[in-house]
């Protein structure tokens, strides 16, 4: 996710996220070919990358193309509860060809969203573990690199919400309010 916060106004903000998200499309296809610009269904890019460094570096790119590199910062939603297999994150989860060999204890993931919040302009990181690994939210949330989006661990619930006010596990929310 790109997040323009150096605009001044939402119509700003707007223009510098569509410009973002077109010069992507052109860094995508330059690198992918015109095949490499698959869009989820969330309207996001889905290009055939083989690291998390490798889609921040298009990102990057994107961001640097549009002028704005003060102006845009980063966010990323690692949703870790999708790949957590027991205590070990899989983070060849989605590979067809998958070895067994790129699984990550929760200390490997702290370091690794350290080089990441070092060598990217990222300003949050939204469910970095597991909803169930409190301690390892708790930790990396109190070195203060960035905000710390609790969705999956926090689920909404009060009662969640008010465990990591009280143990300071994370720092920012993401509130889903039902009707």
């Amino acid at each position: 996710m790109i997040l323009p916060i150096g605009a001044s106004r939402f119509a700003e903000a707007l223009q510098m996220g569509a410009e973002t998200y077109h010069h992507l499309k052109v860094v995508i296809t330059e690198k992918y070919g015109q095949y490499g610009c698959n869009v989820g269904e969330d309207g996001g890019f889905a290009p055939n990358i083989s690291s998390v460094q490798e889609g921040l570096d298009l990102v990057k790119e994107a961001i640097s193309r549009t002028g704005y590199n003060e102006k845009i910062k980063i966010a990323i939603d690692v949703a870790a509860t999708a790949f957590c297999m027991g205590t070990k994150y899989d983070l060849d989860f989605k590979s067809p060809n998958r070895s067994g060999q790129n699984f990550k204890s929760g200390e490997d993931m702290i370091e690794m969203y350290k080089e990441l919040c070092a060598e990217y302009p990222i300003v949050a990181i939204e469910d970095p573990f597991d909803k169930e690994d409190w301690e390892h939210v708790q930790y990396f949330s109190n070195l203060g690199l960035c905000q710390v989006v609790g969705d999956d661990l926090l689920l909404s619930n009060p009662k969640r919400i008010e465990k990591a006010i009280h143990e300071s596990t994370c720092n920012a929310l993401l509130l889903k309010v039902s009707t």
